[in-house]
């Protein structure tokens, strides 16, 4: 055989063994295991008389074979320690085999209950250990929005408990602890196209849109999402519990004056289910647009002869600041065929039978209603002026005869 065959294929066997005698293959690399992310969540707590505890969650998004941990401190916002809660930091640890913990933090209790805009402070996560940061800051909101204190200066215009030939047939004070539901009815919703107003708001009946404090009537609009409208508020009457026909009434209230407000105290004949509107008459006694803020508004509506919708009004105007800066005194005098409106005493719009001819509706029995509308065709939406939350606060309601 030639020499140079067997020289090759000698090598070619050597090549052979040495690749049957070795594996090239790269093994599997098993990967590390990977750390878990810890998030921290936000809460929220109401106030209440007693301290509470409220408390953050702190999650893992996996637990581990290990301890983890991390540093947390608590940071003031509107809400600040110790006048609202009590200010910590610390190390937080979750075991092993665990994936969640919890921050506590004391929150002060508030024995009168004042109603305030929500505060708020901060938890914030470092340092940590055996995990990575994924959230690590979160808001804890004091509820204090819904507290049923809220006092309110008082200085302003005042009227008598008594008139010379007139006698005190019905009031409300408003000073106990809950509305009369012996006198007062709360509507709900928005009516049929906001009462036929398109009016924003949807009435509740809940204590966040009306309750009684500190000697009044707080009847409260706020911008939140209700019953698919964007406001909330509240609409009261007296219908098929209180109705009356003349004499004087006197109303002392502080109103809202901001863009897109309707604040209003009004009468509604009691025949409205059979008569309809405006054949059983309307009668205004204080309607304030908040465009106008130093102006009020008095005017009797009713159906004339022709079967149309009239009316009469004036229009009063503060020379003392606008209408949400001190009370004052709505009323009307009401006898057989006229009724006569004043602020604070001072005659502004008188309204005989004549003026509405035989078609007069007002010699017959009304009730009253309270109401803070948003919206509407008569003062427009709110707009970025418009703070809220928005009240109309009412002392008292008196009615002689």
């Amino acid at each position: 055989m030639n020499c140079k065959i067997i020289a090759c294929l000698f090598f070619c066997s050597l090549l052979f063994a040495c690749s049957k005698g070795s594996d090239t293959t790269t093994p599997p690399i098993t990967p590390a295991a990977t750390i878990p992310v810890v998030t921290i969540i936000g809460t929220n707590q109401p106030i209440t008389a007693a301290n509470t505890t409220m408390q953050f969650y702190v999650n893992l998004d996996k637990s581990t074979t290990k301890d983890v941990s991390v540093d947390y401190s608590l940071v003031d916002g509107t809400a600040v320690s110790p006048k609202d809660y009590v200010a910590s930091s610390g190390t937080l640890t979750i075991p092993a085999g665990k994936a969640q913990a919890t921050i506590d933090v004391q929150i002060k209790g508030d024995p009168s209950n004042l109603r305030r805009a929500n505060v708020q402070f901060t938890a914030q996560l470092s340092k940590p250990q055996s995990c990575t940061l994924g959230t690590a800051t979160a808001t804890g909101i004091i509820l204090t929005e819904d507290g049923t204190y809220l006092p309110t200066d008082n200085t302003g215009y005042s009227t008598p408990l008594s008139y010379p030939g007139y006698n005190l047939v019905w009031s409300d004070e408003f000073s106990a602890a809950n509305l009369d539901l012996n006198s007062w009815n709360q509507e709900l919703g928005n009516g049929s196209g906001g009462w036929g107003n398109n009016e924003l708001e949807y009435y509740t009946n809940s204590l966040k849109n009306v309750f009684l404090s500190n000697g009044n009537l707080v009847i409260e609009a706020r911008k939140e999402a209700v019953g698919g409208f964007n406001y909330s508020s509240g609409r009261m009457t007296t219908q098929n519990k209180k109705t009356f026909k003349f004499g004087r009434i006197d109303i002392r209230a502080k109103l809202p004056v901001s863009k897109g407000m309707w604040p209003a105290l009004w009468m509604l004949g009691a025949n409205i289910n059979s008569a309809g509107w405006p054949a059983c008459g309307e009668t205004d006694i204080m309607e304030l647009v908040g465009t106008y803020p130093a102006r009020v508004s008095a005017t009797l509506h009713w159906k004339d002869g022709a079967g149309a919708h009239a009316s009469k009004g004036a229009n009063y105007s503060s020379t003392n600041g606008d209408f949400s800066q001190q009370f004052h005194v709505f009323s009307v005098v009401w006898a057989k065929d006229i009724m006569k409106f004043y602020v604070d005493d001072n005659l502004y719009l008188t309204v005989n039978a004549s003026d509405a001819g035989a078609t007069y509706p007002f010699n017959a029995d009304q009730f009253f209603i309270f109401n803070v509308a948003v919206g509407g065709d008569w003062p427009g939406p709110p707009d970025a002026s418009t703070q809220f939350p928005q009240r109309m606060f009412v002392d008292y309601v008196r009615v002689f005869q």
